[in-house]
């Protein structure tokens, strides 16, 4: 037996519905308009921020990719075969910055952090890689920068301290 319309709560849901929806629908027209234009590129947003102390200064790809590079092939613990990187050397990093002692702070997006004296980076050592195998490095493939060490090049790569400092999806660099 069918309700009759006056004992039918959906008409009446629907109105008290509608200012809920239309509430709904301006937040996220707020919101949708706050986005970047999908004509964005990736590369414009900022993948490293070096906190020298009270300067901050942010890096997106694009700066990365002006300075001076510099790669190699090497296997790693946490691939298969070889892999081929490309990025900017630590010493070279750090000299345009004028670091020459203390300590690096390094931070990953998931806030994992570690610690490195200055003086440990060589220049035949790591780099501050934004590339890998010819494509740039995404979070879910351990970018977009990853503190990566030619470990096949000498036994002096291949050591836990090393592989500990080898830290990817890194974002942010303390000085201390």
């Amino acid at each position: 037996m069918p309700l009759s319309p006056a004992l039918c709560p959906l008409p009446r849901l629907r109105r008290a519905l509608r200012p809920v929806l239309a509430t709904l629908l301006l937040g996220l027209s707020v919101l949708l308009s706050a986005l970047p234009p999908n004509d964005a590129k990736a590369e414009d947003a900022p993948l490293l921020r070096l906190t020298l102390g009270d300067e901050v200064i942010t890096y997106d790809l694009a700066t990365l990719q002006e300075m001076p590079t510099t790669g190699f092939e090497t296997t790693t613990i946490w691939t298969e075969g070889v892999q081929a990187f490309r990025g900017i050397r630590m010493t070279d990093f750090l000299a345009r910055h004028g670091i020459e002692g203390g300590v690096l702070q390094l931070i990953a997006a998931n806030d994992y952090a570690i610690e490195i004296p200055v003086d440990s980076f060589r220049p035949d050592g790591a780099i501050l890689a934004y590339e890998r195998n010819g494509t740039p490095m995404t979070l879910r493939s351990k970018g977009p920068l990853w503190l990566v060490y030619p470990y096949d090049s000498s036994s002096d790569f291949r050591s836990e301290v090393i592989y500990s400092n080898s830290i990817w999806q890194l974002d942010r660099i303390i000085v201390k």
